[in-house]
């Protein structure tokens, strides 16, 4: 695997010297979210991602020998706004070119809600949020196709994509090689199914193996009765099938840490690396 970490869970540093740090820290690509690590000087408007943007950023991945593994474009495809969703995937539609000349492996999305504030309703899990979110999903994908761009869909509980059968459903509507998986499977975990999360991981990988393209990697714990996320090793996450399936079917994939911070992200890059390196 290419072990990698969210840039903005490193140290508040300019791009030029936080992808520095990263490097000295051993890691090998990044996710890059740009509204997360980008100064207010630093615009990310649609208008503002240019191809010398792009090709400045990549000149500064590659000069610190790193990938850019994702280019996140986390904006809410279930919004019932006709308005709002026509910006939403004009967004994607840039994010999808801009990732064309950076060289990004994938555009990442989670799978939102169906409503304009992007919160968790029951409703989330119903079949028409579902088929709203395949109709809306189905021209970016097509705009992707045109660039020669993968977008990742990462399935997380609380929105509509929220378990593995869901995502099985969207890739074989859409039926696109340009539309590919995000597995991070603390995401697909609540209170109450966090007890099953072996089984999940296992099911995750038989039912989207083929199509997973980069892993998200994190750890989770109870407390006072909420599923908190939290740095790899320092919960109660077991890695054993996870860990496999990357080792041994998905030579070199990009697999980014997620909830660490800037005190112990070598800590969770020696954990993980320690237990593919014995498995």
């Amino acid at each position: 695997m290419q072990l990698g970490i969210r840039l903005h869970d490193t140290k508040k540093l300019p791009i030029e010297e936080r992808l520095a740090d990263v490097h000295n820290l051993g890691f090998k690509c990044g996710h890059l979210a740009m509204h997360m690590v980008f100064p207010p000087t630093l615009p990310y408007t649609d208008e503002a991602l240019t191809p010398g943007l792009a090709m400045y950023l990549k000149g500064l991945f590659a000069k610190n020998e790193i990938d850019c593994a994702v280019l996140g474009c986390y904006l809410n495809l279930g919004n019932p706004n006709p308005q709002q969703l026509a910006q939403i995937q004009h967004r994607y539609m840039t994010h999808i070119r801009f990732a064309s000349w950076l060289g990004a492996g994938v555009v990442g999305t989670e799978t939102g809600a169906p409503n304009e504030t992007y919160t968790f309703v029951p409703e989330c899990h119903g079949e028409e949020a579902l088929n709203a979110f395949i109709t809306n999903l189905r021209p970016v994908v097509e705009y992707a196709e045109k660039m020669g761009v993968v977008v990742a869909i990462e399935p997380v509980w609380r929105h509509i994509v929220y378990n593995a059968q869901r995502a099985r459903r969207v890739l074989d509507e859409i039926h696109s090689p340009n539309l590919q998986i995000i597995l991070d499977p603390v995401n697909m975990l609540d209170i109450s199914n966090c007890q099953d999360h072996v089984a999940i991981i296992e099911e995750a990988i038989d039912l989207l193996g083929e199509e997973i393209a980069v892993v998200h990697i994190k750890d989770f714990d109870v407390k006072d009765g909420r599923l908190i996320s939290m740095g790899a090793g320092l919960g109660q996450m077991n890695y054993d099938a996870l860990i496999r399936f990357m080792k041994y079917r998905k030579p070199f994939i990009h697999a980014t840490l997620e909830d660490t911070r800037p005190e112990n992200n070598v800590q969770c890059k020696d954990f993980i690396q320690k237990l593919y390196d014995e498995a």
